[in-house]
């Protein structure tokens, strides 16, 4: 696992990551608008809480889902994007 699986992230203070039942889903909200996130988004950012560190999430992740592939790839592709877009940063 790369080195990102020692790193601990957090939601940007910026952003709130809620249910919304009229999405009838997961989305982050900031001051500019809304973020529709998908069903994996939604589960990898359950587990995002400022105490557990990308390693930890992904064998969450694993354990919960014992049957999907490539998993670990995904959820760190998904920490690079969300990074990047600045939804998350790290302890």
């Amino acid at each position: 696992m790369s080195e990102l699986a020692s790193k601990v992230p957090k939601l940007n203070r910026l952003f709130k990551f809620q249910f919304e039942k009229a999405q009838d889903c997961y989305v982050l909200l900031f001051p500019e608008g809304m973020i529709k996130l998908n069903g994996s988004a939604s589960a990898i950012l359950l587990q995002v809480d400022g105490t557990k560190s990308v390693g930890d999430i992904v064998a969450a992740l694993q354990a919960e889902y014992p049957d999907a592939e490539g998993i670990e790839e995904d959820v760190l592709a998904f920490f690079e994007h969300a990074e990047q877009k600045r939804w998350i940063n790290y302890v």
